[in-house]
């Protein structure tokens, strides 16, 4: 099992960025997905959270009406677009696949499959 994360990149703040997160070796159109970001010296922590067919999402409050999690799964991908970017978003990104009948919305200890991470890097 695969998850490649892409999409990261340095961008001033108020910009956007779109990530993408493919995954491969086997279908998690049943699970939920989401993504988790860390900062340097600080622990990995949740940012949003999509449902198996996407009917639902959870966001952390940092992120509220700035990101936007969704998943096409005929494509076994999740997506965060993130707008009006802040230097305090600067992080790894890591895509996420939950464990089957984890919570809502998913901690870290729920998760099954991680990504490798992509950095994103807003200036001020």
């Amino acid at each position: 099992v695969q998850l490649q994360a892409s999409g990261g990149g340095l961008v001033q703040a108020g910009g956007s960025l779109r990530l993408s997160c493919v995954a491969s070796g086997r279908t998690f159109s049943n699970y939920i997905m989401g993504w988790f970001r860390q900062a340097p010296g600080k622990e990995r922590e949740f940012v949003a959270a999509i449902t198996s067919r996407g009917g639902s999402t959870a966001y952390a409050d940092s992120v509220k009406g700035r990101f936007t999690i969704s998943r096409d799964n005929a494509k076994n991908t999740v997506y965060l677009q993130m707008n009006n970017l802040k230097p305090e978003d600067t992080a790894v990104y890591y895509c996420a696949v939950a464990r089957y009948g984890a919570r809502w919305p998913p901690t870290r200890d729920g998760i099954a499959y991680w990504g490798k991470g992509t950095q994103v890097t807003v200036s001020s």
